[in-house]
């Protein structure tokens, strides 16, 4: 049974490689073609098809995943889907492989997804050249030491946000924000003494900042809540096909105008804004206890 998980293991990360490889250079083409030719209108058209070769590529992967690995995706939806609007999505986020669920998930159904990336990751083989062809927004958060050194990087990750967000107004998008802004562990929840059982603090900052840089642009928050009943998986679990069930969880949430505003200047407005994300963060921690109950029991 080890061994025959172990092939499985192989052969998803093998077909995982293939596939990347078969899309990497058309994906690179485009982008050189579309950066070569600085006009709005031919930049627009090679976004959509630089897009339509990631949902492409994305659900050939979807497909050889759900063959080998045999994990079965139960989701519940109370959402108005659409593949021409423009959504702000929040997710818990436990391991790696919630990206791999949320895009078997919501490819096709919505706009393609981008997500903040850690500028590091650009170093990524392959992957990090695909993220930047396709206008993902690599980040750098500065610390308050590196800001008080230099001071002249403060404000710098908001404006940063702004310029990616930048791009994301003429074709629609899907922008994925893990409030948690890491990967839930035991160690972390105590660390911090998270006042959510099954939850990391949110930082509602950087959805303040993306909401903004949007300016009204994006009116719909889809609130997506990830359950792994057999315990949360790693990667290769996930690739060996250990990972037997994942519960997704969505809810459609208006975004109003009141909560766009200067949430580093605004006081108020700050404070508002975090009595909201809290709230909604802890009807998803409810949602998870209830979730961990029904699966004990």
């Amino acid at each position: 049974m080890r061994l025959h998980a172990y092939l499985i293991g192989i052969l998803t990360n093998l077909f995982f490689l293939l596939t990347t490889l078969i899309v990497f250079l058309p994906l690179l083409v485009m982008a050189l073609i579309k950066y070569l030719i600085p006009l709005q209108a031919w930049q627009n058209l090679c976004n959509r098809v630089l897009d339509g070769l990631a949902q492409g590529w994305i659900a050939v992967n979807s497909a050889h995943q759900n063959w080998l690995t045999g994990t079965t995706i139960q989701l519940e939806a109370d959402a108005d889907l659409r593949r021409h609007e423009w959504y702000m999505m929040i997710a818990n986020h436990q391991s790696w492989v919630d990206i791999l669920i949320l895009l078997r998930v919501f490819n096709g159904r919505i706009p393609y997804v981008k997500f903040f990336l850690k500028k590091s990751l650009i170093w990524v083989p392959l992957l990090g050249v695909a993220w930047w062809a396709l206008d993902f927004p690599f980040m750098r958060r500065y610390t308050k030491e590196e800001i008080d050194r230099n001071p002249s990087l403060k404000g710098k990750d908001i404006e940063e946000t702004r310029r990616a967000c930048e791009k994301y107004r003429h074709n629609p998008v899907t922008i994925i924000n893990f409030l948690e802004g890491t990967r839930f562990t035991s160690a972390k929840h105590k660390e911090q003494k998270s006042p959510y059982r099954h939850l990391l603090v949110p930082k509602a900052g950087g959805l303040a900042f993306t909401l903004a840089a949007m300016d009204g642009q994006l009116h719909s928050l889809l609130d997506v809540t990830i359950y792994y009943p057999g315990g949360v998986p790693s990667y290769w679990d996930y690739a060996c096909g250990k990972a037997r069930e994942v519960q997704i969880h969505v809810r459609q949430l208006p975004i109003p105008d009141s909560l766009l505003g200067d949430y580093s200047n605004d006081a108020e407005f700050r404070q508002r804004f975090q009595l909201w994300v809290n709230e909604f963060w802890r009807e998803k921690d409810i949602l998870l206890e209830k979730l961990a109950h029904k699966s004990a029991g």
